[in-house]
């Protein structure tokens, strides 16, 4: 739909629905509130119109800063024996797919939006968030899809049911993988186990004999603990060294022991 344009001397923050004290708040005001610093890896999930019959790779590993989401509903006082989902909304409007939508709208189940990692962000790798990153602030749902970090925020409402937003109910929604008949859909929430082979690169010739270090990328929504190498067009499989995930980054897997073409798996056990 298109960047908003946002005065942030006249932005202000939303926060109601089945709250007891409704607030609203200026862009100097969230920056005095105790802030918070979150690396994560930030993937986005690609057109909802096309089937993710293959990865698009647009991921990254990005530092934010700003207030947990908890801290602002906390300020709120939400009625937590029915206000299930906090509903996000952007200042960005207009035609997507031929859906008129006044504003992007999603939700976060309560449990996912109370989380420690869940930012109302106001800056990226160190600096102000501009207007194509989402600014001057932004939601940011580490370990999900970009999809949930909803940008150019304007507001958050506890609620007792999903947002009936076409960003929830017709896009944005995948087959359930654990649904035997295919026929159940689930939300684009949690980012799936992944991984890739950064080094070699493809089709990467080496003249000097010997082992080979093979490096790459694994990540999602929980930790991967283990990753496993393929060695030869599938015949061994090899496990690598994984570096600790810190925050919610990607982790760096690495072994030297490939002499064939290889390719890389990623598992969470």
């Amino acid at each position: 739909m298109g960047a908003a344009v946002v005065d942030p001397i006249k932005w202000r923050l939303i926060v109601d629905g089945l709250v007891e004290r409704p607030i609203s708040i200026s862009l100097e005001q969230l920056k005095q509130m105790p802030q918070t610093h979150v690396t994560s890896f930030h993937e986005c999930y690609g057109s909802p119109l096309a089937a993710p019959t293959k990865n698009v790779w647009r991921i990254g590993c990005v530092s934010w800063t700003g207030v947990p989401l908890r801290c602002l509903l906390a300020l709120t006082r939400p009625d937590l024996s029915i206000g299930t989902y906090v509903w996000s909304d952007g200042l960005d409007s207009g035609t997507f797919a031929g859906v008129q939508s006044d504003r992007y709208q999603k939700d976060l189940p309560i449990e996912k939006a109370l989380s420690s990692e869940v930012l109302v962000a106001y800056e990226m790798n160190g600096k102000p968030l501009g207007k194509e990153r989402g600014g001057p602030v932004r939601l940011v749902v580490p370990g999900w899809f970009g999809t949930n970090s909803t940008k150019w925020l304007c507001r958050l409402s506890v609620q007792d049911r999903r947002s009936p937003s076409p960003f929830t109910t017709v896009f944005y929604n995948e087959t359930d993988p654990t649904d035997m008949t295919g026929k159940k859909i689930r939300p684009v929430w949690g980012v799936e186990p992944n991984s890739i082979v950064v080094r070699p690169r493809p089709d990467e010739f080496y003249e000097r004999p010997g082992n080979i270090e093979v490096w790459g990328r694994a990540w999602g929504s929980e930790e991967i603990i283990r990753v496993e190498v393929c060695i030869g067009h599938g015949k061994t499989w090899t496990e690598a060294y994984v570096e600790p995930r810190k925050q919610s980054t990607w982790g760096s897997a690495t072994t030297d022991n490939a002499t064939e073409p290889c390719s890389v798996r990623s598992l969470l056990l």
